[in-house]
């Protein structure tokens, strides 16, 4: 048994170390139906990977070290539910809401985007928090017979750092800037409709998982 601080050390901190460096960074759980992969990375009374990801970001950048370098930091929150893409931070009513679904699309330059996807400045940790309250209220989760709150969809976490830095070059002043994006994914659980006794919407959305 390892308890959440001792897996964001292991994996989640080693991520944040590099987007500081300018690296893009991913994280995803992958497993079966009630394995505990929503726990790891969101937690519940205990904090997962995530918000002690996000937590500890922004106190990098309060310290002593940091204050020559101006960060920017936006962030997104999607999911992919029967194979549709849909903005979690969009609206606020709940999983009643009729969803808009939003398309793939692929830009020349940075790949793969999703059009129409709101991406929202963040200064604190305060505000990313209250965003993945939004976020999470929005996601759809069902029971099934294997687990009371499962996640029938995918969810992505985005975060775009980007650190801009003045120096000096032949004695005149350039600004520096490094972006660096962090993608977390909570994918839903693998299941077997016999073991996991779904039918209808459930059975519906097992399939496209």
């Amino acid at each position: 048994f390892s308890n959440q601080e001792n897996v964001y050390k292991k994996i989640g901190f080693p991520l944040l170390e590099k987007a500081f460096e300018g690296y893009n960074t991913c994280l995803f759980a992958y497993g079966q139906t009630g394995s505990g992969k929503s726990y790891t990375m969101m937690g519940f009374s205990d904090e997962g990977i995530i918000p002690r990801f996000c937590e500890q970001l922004f106190a990098i950048v309060a310290k002593p070290e940091m204050q020559q370098v101006t960060c920017h930091i936006e962030m997104s929150y999607f999911e992919v539910y029967n194979e549709k893409i849909h903005d979690l931070l969009v609206g606020g009513n709940g999983k009643m809401q009729v969803k808009q679904s939003l398309r793939v699309r692929e830009h020349p330059v940075f790949g793969p985007y999703v059009a129409d996807l709101s991406l929202n400045v963040v200064t604190s940790y305060a505000d990313i928090r209250g965003w993945l309250e939004l976020g999470n209220k929005q996601r759809a989760t069902s029971a099934t017979g294997m687990n009371e709150k499962s996640s029938r969809s995918h969810s992505v976490i985005t975060l775009v750092m980007t650190q801009t830095k003045a120096e000096f070059v032949e004695e005149e002043e350039h600004e520096h800037c490094v972006t660096s994006k962090v993608n977390l994914v909570d994918l839903a659980g693998s299941e077997r409709c016999f073991t996991a006794q779904t039918s209808g919407d459930r059975l519906k959305e097992g399939v496209s998982i």
